[in-house]
């Protein structure tokens, strides 16, 4: 504000005559301010009690206000700057400085930055991108005492100047200055180039004159930006070396660095050789507390990271910290979300390759044997190969983008929800069996492949637990010539091996028996009781042909007896929209609101149109806006007995009435359990026979064994199940608000 009213800096004359700020640089007034001479301007720059009880700004006003000098006094709140260490308020001084005149190549700085890779790209177009844009000459000298100091000698009129560019040119100039009598000796070859040392070096002019060192540092980033050169020490030497390494491949640091390390390498890069320094960046994010503050030991919310690397692991730690948020965005750290990666993923994980290598151990299973043939295997096997290759491929391609919290949410997704929830689950059977045939031995090959795989594409984030679950895989196949899994080449997809119709179906299977579940346990109906019908809207004839295909196997996993097609003409379902405000927001801005009104009033018509070719035009009085299904929420409504769910394209309802047959067939299914798990208790091995007997129960609960005799015999290994009006020495389950007496014998 004073620079633009025309008024210039307040300067007094110090001793020399030179012009100075009236406070010195212990932060006090200077010696012309009379009546306020010598105290702070900041009462935080006293010793601990000596600060006085008016601070000078008081002081001040005081005074103005005694000789009439001020119109109003008054206190207010506003922002100044602090230091980060003591938290102490900042006073900043004019000083002189050596300067790099960046400014005068700041189109070629521009113009290379549009050759680098930032992640994010906001970043490099935005808060770097502007500061280029806006760059000012870059202040190269520190009043320091640590540090590279300033290679420039100055004659003692002022008039010349050096800039010395290497050891070499300094030994050359202090020869000359040797044989000009201003130095006793040639520098020695261990001499040290930092101060106090180099500040004794004095130098001859062109004119004959004394020239000394000026007495500043080189300001520290300055360093950091000749780093790919100083490291090699280049030119002088390694040209080869630097060449085949320059420009970095990729670098990361703080979004803090856009104009600390960032800038540094970009500029001496662009300036010396007209190159950029990397071509990929990572501006990474801050780590800040569960509640997304700064962490301070000071505020105390600091988490000790050598403490949770003790506690919970390096892998987990990583892997929670890359899936949970990518890394130029800001993380919320949060001990809990370790514990849940520990849980979820590395439990998940550790506990199928522990199936795994339960049942191949006991086989002997050591992959000896040939591949077998793909068409010999069975389609879940098929899938989840499928599956394995399409995220080989998606992760390699995140990886090589530099987008790693992309590649762990993808292998978490395939480990966690496709190979132990759904095809591990689907196919123990298969591992069970007692004969180690040609199906078992394509059930050991498919979980094999998946597990080493796993292995590798998680490797970069979890390198130590992947390495132990590969070195344990490899110890018994040899299928691998290297010892550790970071030795190994990245796995390469095999396309062959990628099935879409066959995973889209596979997806449409999973999605549907999920809702289902969902709807269950909204209820509260185990899946133990079976269920009479879904209800299924096809959207197109595709579709009903790839939900047709894998129908057994949702009605195998959700308990229930028949999927039923419906389409919009039924009338069955009633479709709701309303807007995605969210996405709209952004889009649309203004018109929003308009937009909102227009998908309100969509007919069933169009909400079909829009499911079925994901695109709908509506002609608003501000023009055409085009609507795609990420705009909007399509829901179903419910209807008595029903219960509706959907996610993404797919929607189920599910009838929940239970008629006397189904529940009766649910008692069975729950007795089953019940003695499944006192099998269990009993220590009986599978193929021990049992007898089982119950006492006379409700007429509903009498009628659903008798019923369904066969199947519970059949399911407990039980050579008969007979009744009896009283049971004494029997055992009393609970089950669903009913009390039976059974009693089992060996």
């Amino acid at each position: 504000m004073a620079a633009q009213a025309g008024i210039g800096a307040i300067l007094v004359k110090d001793e020399e005559g030179k012009d100075v700020p009236i406070v010195d640089k212990q932060g006090r007034y200077v010696q012309q301010i009379t009546d306020f001479a010598g105290i702070h301007v900041k009462n935080e720059y006293y010793s601990e009690g000596q600060a006085p009880d008016k601070s000078l700004d008081v002081q001040i006003a005081i005074k103005l206000k005694e000789e009439n000098k001020a119109f109003k006094v008054e206190k207010y709140e506003h922002s100044y700057p602090h230091c980060w260490r003591t938290d102490k308020p900042i006073l900043y001084y004019p000083l002189d400085s050596w300067f790099i005149k960046t400014t005068a190549m700041k189109d070629k700085l521009v113009a290379l930055n549009k050759n680098i890779n930032w992640k994010p790209e906001s970043t490099g177009i935005g808060r770097f991108g502007n500061w280029l844009e806006k760059l000012v000459d870059w202040n190269l000298s520190r009043s320091r005492f640590w540090g590279t100091p300033l290679p420039i000698w100055v004659s003692e009129d002022k008039s010349e100047q050096k800039c010395i560019g290497s050891l070499a040119e300094l030994k050359s100039e202090v020869s000359k200055s040797v044989e000009a009598g201003f130095m006793p000796e040639r520098l020695p070859d261990d001499f040290d180039l930092h101060r106090p040392y180099v500040d004794n070096v004095i130098l001859v002019s062109d004119k004959g004159q004394k020239m000394f060192r000026e007495p500043d540092l080189i300001d520290v980033w300055f360093d950091s930006g000749a780093m790919p050169y100083a490291q090699w020490h280049y030119p002088f030497e390694n040209k080869d070396i630097f060449e085949a390494n320059f420009p970095a491949d990729f670098i990361a640091e703080g979004v803090d660095q856009t104009r600390g390390w960032f800038f540094t390498l970009h500029a001496i890069a662009s300036m010396l050789y007209d190159k950029v320094a990397f071509k990929n960046v990572i501006a990474n994010g801050l780590v800040l507390d569960k509640n997304g503050n700064k962490m301070s030991k000071r505020l105390g919310n600091a988490v000790d990271p050598f403490e949770t690397l003790a506690k919970y692991g390096p892998d987990a730690t990583r892997w929670y910290m890359i899936s949970n948020a990518n890394p130029w965005d800001n993380l919320k750290f949060n001990i809990d979300g370790i514990t849940e990666v520990q849980r979820r993923f590395f439990g998940t994980l550790h506990n199928t390759y522990s199936f795994f290598a339960l049942y191949a151990n006991l086989d002997s299973f050591d992959y000896a044997d040939h591949e077998i043939a793909l068409e010999k295997r069975t389609e879940s096997d098929r899938w989840i190969l499928s599956k394995l290759n399409t995220v080989i491929d998606k992760v390699g391609k995140a990886y090589e983008d530099y987008e790693p919290t992309k590649a762990a949410r993808m292998i978490q997704d395939f480990t966690i929800d496709d190979l132990s929830n759904w095809y591990v689950r689907l196919n123990r059977k298969r591992f069970w069996r007692g004969e180690f045939n040609e199906d078992k031995k394509a059930a050991y090959q498919t979980l094999y492949t998946c597990l080493v795989n796993i292995a590798k594409l998680s490797s970069p984030i979890a390198p130590f637990y992947m390495d132990t679950l590969f070195q344990n895989l490899n110890a018994v196949t040899s299928k691998e010539g290297e010892i550790s899994v970071h030795l190994t080449q990245f796995p390469e997809v095999n396309l062959g091996l990628i099935d879409a119709d066959l995973e889209e179906r596979m997806s449409l299977a999973q999605v549907t028996s999920s809702l289902v579940h969902s709807l269950r346990k909204k209820h509260t109906i185990k899946v133990r009781q079976p269920l009479s019908k879904i209800l299924v809207p096809v959207l197109s004839a595709h579709f009903k042909e790839q939900v047709e295909m894998v129908e057994d196997l949702v009605l195998s996993e959700v308990n229930v007896k028949q999927i039923e097609f419906v389409d919009d003409e039924s009338g069955i379902l009633v479709k709701n929209v309303k807007p995605n405000f969210r996405k709209l927001g952004k889009e649309y801005g203004p018109r929003m609101k308009e937009v909102a009104v227009g998908i309100n009033q969509l007919t069933a018509e169009q909400i079909t149109m829009l499911e079925s070719e994901n695109a709908l035009t509506l002609d608003l009085s501000s023009g055409k806006v085009s609507l795609t299904l990420e705009d909007v929420e399509i829901t179903y409504q419910d209807i008595p007995g029903w219960s509706v769910a959907s996610e993404g394209n797919v929607t189920v309802a599910l009838d929940i009435t239970l008629s006397d047959e189904l529940r009766q067939e649910g008692i069975a299914r729950d007795l089953v359990n019940r003695v499944q798990n006192m099998r269990k208790d009993m220590g009986l091995e599978v193929q021990d026979k049992i007898k089982i007997s119950v006492e006379s129960n409700t007429e509903l609960i009498n009628t659903a064994l008798h019923e369904n005799k066969a199947y519970i015999c059949e399911e407990t290994q039980a050579l008969s199940l007979t009744f009896t009006e009283t049971l004494s020495d029997g055992v009393l389950l609970e089950m669903d608000g009913h009390q039976l007496k059974i009693k089992i014998e060996s």
